[in-house]
């Protein structure tokens, strides 16, 4: 499908692990944020670079952050076709999706983190996409290993809400094999170490 996104989320430059009082860098190589979106006759991912972080650990657990993604630099990775590619690319970019010269980042804030046992999250934050704000609770991973930091993160979140509403069958009738599902779904991986 055609639409990233979104996205969401992202990850930035530097973390605060309040835990020891130390910096934490993000590693740009090995974190990203990787975009699924689905259509009846198949799907589409890609990635999302990471634009700018700042996350809060400390005593071994998430208590926030926020992330930004860089929406004018979003890549299609499924099309290895150049000009397909290059299609499908400046289409989301478009003003049918995500809007990226009126709108170049995607935010997520974190406004609350709960446990739900061992290295698991339940993290609910305002994910803002087109100037648009609204709620989205997703499942997180952190674990800690020889000073490195991964949080690995699924958020699924409905296009719809950001006014993304090209070929959606929420709002269009008789759209049979062009139907684009609403759904989009980031897959996020933040590598940092002190």
């Amino acid at each position: 499908m055609k639409l990233i996104t979104t996205i969401f989320l992202v990850v930035g430059s530097i973390l605060t692990l309040t835990e020891n009082s130390a910096p934490v860098t993000v590693n740009m190589s090995e974190s990203n944020v990787t975009w699924h979106a689905s259509k009846v006759t198949g799907s589409h991912f890609g990635n999302v670079p990471i634009a700018s972080a700042k996350m809060d650990y400390a005593n071994g657990k998430i208590t926030g952050g926020t992330f930004e993604m860089d929406m004018a630099n979003l890549t299609v990775e499924d099309i290895k076709d150049a000009g397909s590619n290059e299609k499908l690319t400046g289409h989301l970019k478009s003003d049918d999706f995500f809007s990226v010269a009126k709108f170049s980042k995607s935010t997520l804030k974190i406004t609350n983190v709960k446990s739900t046992g061992g290295n698991n999250y339940s993290i609910t934050g305002d994910l803002t996409i087109k100037g648009i704000t609204k709620p989205v609770t997703f499942p997180a991973t952190v674990t800690a290993s020889n000073g490195t930091i991964t949080t690995t993160a699924e958020i699924k979140f409905d296009r719809t809400h950001y006014d993304i509403k090209y070929r959606s069958g929420s709002y269009f009738d008789d759209l049979a094999d062009k139907l684009i599902y609403d759904e989009v779904k980031l897959d996020v991986k933040l590598v940092a170490t002190p």
